[in-house]
């Protein structure tokens, strides 16, 4: 609930008016963040950049993989025929999401009893050991077991979203949550920028890396290595970050005066979040989109580096990295400069609507851009993978802002919790299931009915369809301003 943190009163907050009456408490951290926002009207650019790096090291090893998992995997000898190695890449990719999923709404809730700031802190010394272990992997099931504990062990990214939402006043909230989603897509690009251009440094760079060195041995051991050694410095700065969680109990007088300043509405108790449709429209909408966009990330990097016969681009992998670089590079620059702006004329919905709409042509034009061939074919398909990010994270960033919006702050940790739960089990499900699909596509390269990759690009749009459906009313619900806000 965005409405919570300014400076109007906000009849369903029982802390806003407690601050105003009786003066900031002055061993209460969220009453020190409360303060220093009504102290400072401007952007906190610090904050910003804390909220952004605090995302990116959570995001980072989620898609640093796919650009050489089919390598990896393909290493392992598991898979018994070249079209099946996609199928066995799923499978890894989904045991991250598979963790995350069992284990965020425990975050959530542990994020709103002992403070947002103790949940980001753990999640990213999650990211030090185990995606760095990940890198060691020498075995199908080792990639498995550790991507499955980095999974259940990080449930970072719910609290940083209420934190994000916490740390900003209400008029910057959708900068703070842009920067949120921003970071979010940035990771999912350079993730598997930083993949797809470190892996294998021996056969890329063997004037720096030599035979039969730790890199030789472990030929994805070094993108693992520089994602975890960015986490470990994030974590080392985390320690001065601030405690946005209010820790002080409300006393009689306190109710007292409550009573006194909010006429003719109780104070608001804890309600049902399951109960709460404006919250619980929105993350299964958020599930359908996360749904569709780890499966397109997936199914991108896989179709690309697949042989022309396959139907894909025939990319190395600097060839993946080269493509997201650069969509990674303009999602930010969106991000920043136009969202902010566009979402204050068009509100989140509606451009979240714009952007569902314009994707789906886009989509169902990449099987197509692999008819053609050198720097037409990298420029196209450059060229879509930009808009696809920049539609994605502007439908992600619409439904952030309404989650955090439609419950208030004593229950946002637990909010985001249930939503990151909802999302990581349908994004278990993307990896493993774009993985099959696109190995099944390129066994019916011969079909008349959408051959080839055709069909897995036409999947995704069907997922996209639902989800477009599902933002319009009366699916879709927003939470309702009072009265006293409407006439402020």
């Amino acid at each position: 609930m965005g409405d919570h943190f300014s400076n109007k009163n906000d009849e369903s907050s029982y802390k806003e008016p407690l601050l105003k009456n009786h003066g900031y408490h002055e061993n209460c951290p969220g009453c020190k963040v409360e303060e220093a926002k009504q102290r400072h009207e401007g952007v906190p650019i610090k904050y910003v950049f804390s909220v952004w790096m605090l995302t990116l090291c959570t995001t980072l090893p989620i898609g640093c993989l796919f650009p050489f998992l089919y390598f990896m995997v393909r290493d392992f000898g598991i898979a018994k025929e070249e079209a099946d190695i996609s199928s066995y890449a799923g499978y890894v990719g989904s045991s991250y999401m598979f963790g995350r999923g069992l284990s965020s709404i425990p975050w959530g809730i542990i994020a709103d009893r002992y403070g947002r700031k103790h949940a980001i802190v753990t999640g990213i010394a999650t990211v030090v050991v185990f995606n760095t272990l990940f890198g060691c992997s020498t075995s199908f099931w080792m990639a498995v077991s550790t991507r499955f504990l980095l999974g259940v062990l990080n449930g970072s990214l719910g609290p940083i979203k209420a934190y994000a939402t916490e740390l900003f006043r209400e008029e910057h909230q959708a900068l703070g949550l842009s920067t949120v989603s921003a970071a979010w897509g940035m990771g999912l690009v350079l993730g598997p920028a930083v993949g797809g251009y470190s892996a294998q440094p021996v056969e890329k760079y063997p004037h720096l890396f030599s035979k039969g060195s730790l890199f030789d041995k472990f030929p994805y051991f070094l993108p693992c290595l520089i994602i975890s050694i960015l986490a470990f410095a994030v974590l080392v700065a985390s320690i001065w970050l601030p405690e946005t969680l209010h820790n002080h109990k409300i006393t009689d007088e306190d109710e007292e005066a409550l009573k006194s300043e909010i006429t003719g509405k109780k104070i608001q108790n804890d309600e049902i979040l399951l109960l709460n449709w404006p919250l619980m429209s929105s993350i299964i909408i958020y599930c359908v989109f996360s749904l569709h966009d780890i499966t397109y990330t997936e199914v991108f990097s896989l179709w690309a580096v697949s042989p022309r016969w396959l139907g894909g681009l025939n990319f190395s992998t600097d060839g993946v990295g080269n493509v997201l670089s650069i969509s990674g590079v303009s999602l930010l620059l969106y991000q920043i400069l136009l969202y902010p702006f566009l979402e204050k004329v068009c509100g989140p919905v509606r451009l979240a609507h714009i952007s569902g709409v314009i994707s789906i042509p886009i989509l169902q034009s990449h099987p197509f851009i692999a008819l053609l061939s050198g720097f037409p074919m990298d420029l196209l398909i450059t060229f879509v993978s930009i808009l696809m990010l920049c539609f994605s994270q502007t439908i992600i960033t619409g439904l952030f802002l309404l989650q955090n919006r439609a419950v208030e702050q004593h229950q946002r940790g637990a909010a985001n919790g249930i939503a990151m739960t909802g999302m990581s089990l349908f994004k278990a499900l993307g990896p493993a299931g774009g993985g099959a699909l696109l190995s099944w596509s390129e066994k019916r390269l011969d079909a008349s009915f959408l051959p080839g990759p055709h069909m897995v690009f036409f999947v995704l749009n069907l997922v996209a369809a639902l989800g477009l459906v599902m933002m319009f009313k009366p699916f879709l619900a927003e939470k309702k301003k009072n009265t006293s806000e409407r006439l402020q």
